[in-house]
């Protein structure tokens, strides 16, 4: 048996540390060249660490959630007769390349990390003095590419806590900040931070009985979800309006097509295209719903990116966008659609499907339920829900008087951010995309 060191691998140019997620190796369990040990993430990927050999794991050096430096021992392993001469190709296999560095198998687009979850060395101080900094003001994910540059470049607390992070959950990257000092016009000052009264209410305590309750610890994507629904109810004051619609004849419409739709083009006519359409449309009337807030400064965003809150296999919760959704007929939508929904239910989504988004949707009635009360998807300002679709008699207007029908009926409800949306626009977007799904075309081609 021969003594093999397996390092923390260099995942690309700019990482120079990862946060170990979990193990899926014991010491004394037996493992064969290229199978995966261990999960590790980084401020762009969470990556698979394989075996450089065949052997027994004899060490384990480091703990789920530590801060590791690249090139650094995490475990020891005796390898097989044999085995070693195997070594040194594969600790080279295990620099990702820069296609590996793209695919992020547990990603979630949504909201910022907690500042301890990873980011910097122990032994960076200056580095640690200015995290520790901005952890003060607000939990933002810093990587120590990161807090180099924001150091060379004297940005303020402030300028860095104003940066949106493209990176996995909500976190700045290197391009992000770069962008930032490309449209940078003067440094904003730092300013003396409040420090908060220790509030005097205390959470009371949960009873637990041993032997009968049990506890499920939350794994790393439903931490990040939490952490980010917190979030937005800290940051927008969340105002909701509902109105209920009749739309009888887009779903008799999508009855009737749906199936020389699949014949036709291969693809499955959903109502979530549909629905997607309807937004566009509104949010081409209705621009200021379609917008960021940046501290002082609104930004109005020109592309219209539809998020899809969409659940995954593992009942967790992920947004994948419909890129440009103006600018695609009711076919391209599908398509789109139909490709995002299967790669989210087989966890294969790219990254660059699911950040970006300006605007969301949420299928609520898909689960059963009338009606929800979203919340927002930072950093936009609203988020639309739509209720389950149900049949039941209505009084309508007709060119014989009123009279009662059998009609299928819809409430559908926007969340949205009263810090820049007041009512009357939240009111006109809402009932814009309620006349777009109600005035459907029965006689539309497909």
């Amino acid at each position: 048996m021969s003594r093999v060191e397996l390092k923390m691998p260099k995942m690309g140019e700019s990482i120079s540390e990862a946060t170990i997620l979990n193990w899926l190796k014991n010491v004394g369990d037996t493992v064969e060249e290229d199978e995966t040990i261990l999960e590790v993430a980084t401020d762009k990927v969470d990556s698979e660490v394989p075996s450089p050999c065949n052997g027994t794991i004899t060490e384990l050096l480091f703990q789920p959630n530590e801060v590791v430096e690249v090139g650094q021992v995490i475990a020891i392993i005796s390898a097989e007769s044999g085995a070693i001469s195997n070594v040194d190709k594969s600790e080279k296999s295990q620099n990702l390349s820069s296609d590996e560095e793209k695919r992020d198998q547990v990603s979630f687009p949504l909201g910022d990390l907690p500042a301890g979850e990873a980011g910097m060395s122990a032994k960076s101080g200056q580095r640690g003095q200015f995290k520790s900094e901005l952890s003060s003001v607000n939990d933002v994910f810093l990587s120590p590419l990161v807090i180099s540059i924001a150091q060379k470049e004297n940005l303020t607390i402030e300028e860095v806590q104003s940066i949106a992070g493209t990176g996995d959950g909500g976190r700045i990257r290197k391009s992000d900040v770069m962008q930032y000092l490309k449209n940078r016009k003067y440094p904003l000052p730092s300013r003396p931070q409040a420090i908060a009264p220790k509030p005097s209410y205390n959470a009371p305590p949960i009873s637990y009985i041993e032997g009968k309750d049990r506890i499920v610890e939350m794994d790393r994507m439903r931490t990040m979800i939490a952490d980010h629904m917190v979030y937005s109810k800290h940051t927008s004051p969340h105002v909701t309006s509902y109105i209920e619609v009749d739309v009888t004849h887009m779903v008799n419409w999508r009855n009737k097509v749906k199936h020389e739709f699949l014949e036709k083009h291969g693809e499955k006519l959903t109502f979530t295209p549909i629905f997607v359409e309807a937004v566009a449309k509104a949010i081409q009337e209705y621009p200021m719903i379609n917008v960021s807030v940046d501290g002082k400064k609104i930004i109005v965003h020109k592309d219209i990116n539809v998020g899809m809150a969409t659940a995954l296999p593992s009942g967790n919760l992920i947004v994948p966008v419909v890129r440009n959704a103006d600018e695609k007929n009711l076919l391209g939508l599908a398509k789109n659609v139909n490709q995002l929904a299967n790669s989210a239910r087989n966890n294969a989504l790219r990254p660059d499907e699911i950040g970006g988004s300006t605007f969301t949707i949420s299928n609520v009635g898909t689960f059963g339920s009338l009606m929800g009360t979203p919340i927002i998807n930072q950093p936009e300002v609203a988020i639309l829900a739509l209720g389950i679709i149900k049949k039941r008699p209505e009084v309508i207007t007709t060119n014989k008087d009123d009279e009662i029908a059998i009609r299928s009926m819809m409430y559908l409800s926007l969340s949205f951010d009263h810090r820049v949306v007041d009512g009357f626009l939240g009111g006109s977007f809402l009932r814009k995309v309620g006349d777009e799904l109600e005035a459907f075309d029965i006689n539309r081609e497909i």
